[in-house]
């Protein structure tokens, strides 16, 4: 039995986090304004499966498949939303779920440092060399979620919602973790932004 862990809609992707996914993207890369459709499912290798449905029920590209053994993720994107949703409904059919069964999101942890230290924010960067870098005295906000998938859209609603910077999105594995950082007004606003979009995360 396939269990639907995450299962993510996003209709219009943000420049920034367009491409951080592109830069990580082991298929094809997905541009800004991209519709896309994350899912995870349990166990890992059954994520081979629900590929396999989505490319073969619409013209979606494939971004990104991740097989781990407890949990596989899969990503497709494409420019037309109705593509993305069509092959969403279709895979969600096959395993016979529905949107309603993914797992709910729950909060691990969230947190906003004020004006970071030198030191502190060459250590992140030096950590996270997939997004931009973060400058000091800026402020950061730092966002754990299980299930990892969730961490997407809420790194896309906190762009969509403040000037922020995105330093890292973590959206496989056990955890997902969003570090972001800006203004202190600019980041209180993304994390909120941020939170409400993992307390009610989108569906199609």
């Amino acid at each position: 039995m396939v269990e639907l862990r995450t299962y993510v809609y996003i209709d219009s992707l943000q420049p920034q986090l367009a491409e951080y996914m592109a830069s990580v993207s082991q298929g094809f890369p997905p541009v800004p304004g991209d519709a896309c459709l994350w899912v995870e499912v349990s166990p890992g290798m059954a994520v081979h499966k629900v590929t396999d449905i989505a490319l073969k029920a619409s013209q979606v590209k494939l971004t990104q498949q991740v097989v781990e053994r407890a949990f596989g993720s899969m990503v497709v994107h494409h420019r037309d939303q109705s593509d993305v949703i069509e092959a969403g409904r279709i895979l969600l059919s096959s395993i016979d779920a529905r949107v309603e069964d993914r797992d709910h999101c729950n909060i691990e942890w969230k947190e906003i440092i004020y004006g970071m230290t030198s030191d502190h924010a060459v250590l992140i960067n030096r950590q996270h060399r997939g997004g931009s870098m973060m400058l000091p005295g800026e402020s950061m906000f730092i966002l754990e979620t299980q299930p990892a998938g969730y961490i997407v859209y809420a790194a896309n609603q906190a762009e969509k919602a403040a000037n922020i910077t995105l330093i890292d999105v973590r959206a496989v594995g056990a955890y997902g973790r969003l570090t972001l950082s800006g203004n202190e007004a600019d980041v209180e606003e993304a994390a909120a932004a941020a939170i409400r979009a993992v307390e009610n995360p989108s569906g199609t």
